[in-house]
């Protein structure tokens, strides 16, 4: 793993290069050259440029502790349509979508690339979201965070239609009669 502050300068280049050129013209060269460091210092600790992506994503979704956020006030319909409009935000957040949309490229043709989203980022979120279900009774608490996290990733990944306040209340709603008992 690179030190914090040779990664911090790592993620800063990758963010700089994607604002002017965009992430698929991205290169190690590129990367290294911006950043001021060698080829063999990002290849010590990702094998590819869509690595890079990914952990400068990763840096981006997940709190200083390196947790997911999930609201718990009690109110589950409230926490849901907060975390919803959260994710909706984080998506459509132009830099960080920009580099999510070239990391799910990336993913589907390097195997270890969609293995380490699965492992570092999309299960932990899952998990945070079923375990905010879970508290609140609900039993099939896993299939609940993807009933709620699906459809916001199809309409992200697919553009099929636009989020709305409306449709995040309807979502939600959708979901907690799914689910409740």
């Amino acid at each position: 793993m690179a030190r914090p502050r040779t990664q911090a300068k790592i993620f800063e280049a990758v963010l700089t290069l994607a604002a002017e050129q965009g992430f698929g013209d991205i290169t190690m060269e590129g990367l290294a050259a911006r950043a001021g460091l060698s080829k063999q210092t990002l290849y010590r600790t990702w094998p590819s440029t869509g690595a890079i992506l990914f952990d400068a994503l990763l840096a981006q979704s997940l709190s200083e502790g390196g947790e997911v956020d999930v609201p718990n006030s009690g109110d589950l319909s409230a926490d849901l349509e907060l975390l919803a409009t959260a994710a909706i935000a984080e998506l459509r957040d132009p830099v960080h979508e920009r580099l999510l949309r070239a990391v799910t490229a990336d993913m589907q043709t390097d195997e270890d690339l969609a293995s380490q989203f699965q492992d570092r980022l999309l299960s932990p979120q899952l998990r945070a979201v079923s375990d905010r279900f879970r508290q609140s009774g609900i039993e099939n608490s896993d299939d609940a965070a993807e009933l709620l996290l699906g459809p916001i990733l199809h309409r992200w990944l697919l553009r099929t239609r636009p989020f709305d306040p409306d449709w995040v209340r309807a979502h939600v709603g959708r979901v907690l009669r799914a689910t409740m008992p």
